[in-house]
């Protein structure tokens, strides 16, 4: 584990309804939560934040960086833990990290075994999925081999197979960027100015309203 990632680590993911919070403390986690994002009434993933920060004696301030999941994924749940993330590092002067959810998927696999090649695929509603392939090198490091593209669901196998993959069926977790966690750091920082998840698709309201208006929204 490279010296950079000494200290806490605060990490969310929320790329589908099931949305996660964990503390890190190098490849140990010390903390994590599980909770809904979609059919409550209250949002939920801010008080799983401040119960597993609670857990550390120093609380907050012992948070030396955030890590949040980038998606692709739900839009309303990506768009809830990126706001958390900013805030606490616009509030605390911490640097923001941003790690792909596909990538978490490989990462929290029992079965991922270095020097292998591996597929993992999200929902992305419509009878689709978000997929994206991944090799992990012989020191473990969970590395990028294609760009996240939406699949047919009942055709993700075969694209697997094509790509010399093994798909991998799991659910992207805050916990397992611990396994990841040298390598986000040294992928660097984002600017908290600009950046924004990955989505992988426009929202349906977006869809819907330029379909109705037949032009581009404006942002």
């Amino acid at each position: 584990m490279s010296s950079l990632a000494e200290g806490h680590t605060l990490a969310l993911e929320a790329s589908t309804y099931a949305g996660s919070v964990a503390v890190i403390h190098g490849a140990d986690v010390v903390a994590s939560r599980d909770v809904e994002m979609r059919g409550r009434d209250e949002e939920r993933l801010m008080p799983a934040v401040a119960a597993c920060v609670s857990a550390l004696p120093g609380g907050i301030a012992s948070i030396r960086r955030v890590v949040c999941g980038e998606g692709p994924g739900s839009f309303t749940s990506l768009r809830i833990a990126a706001s958390i993330a900013k805030g606490i590092c616009h509030a605390r002067g911490l640097p923001m990290f941003a790690v792909s959810s596909l990538a978490l998927v490989v990462a929290g696999s029992v079965t991922a075994e270095n020097g292998r090649r591996y597929a993992a695929a999200l929902d992305a509603m419509r009878d689709e999925v978000f997929a994206a392939v991944f090799d992990i090198d012989g020191d473990g490091e969970i590395r990028a081999a294609s760009a996240v593209r939406i699949v047919a669901r009942n055709a993700v196998a075969e694209d697997a197979r094509a790509a010399g993959a093994t798909l991998i069926d799991g659910t992207p977790r805050a916990s397992s960027v611990a396994r990841m966690l040298g390598s986000i750091i040294r992928a660097g920082a984002v600017d908290l100015s600009d950046w924004e998840p990955d989505y992988g698709r426009a929202a349906e309201a977006q869809v819907k309203w330029e379909a109705a208006h037949g032009r581009p929204l404006a942002w």
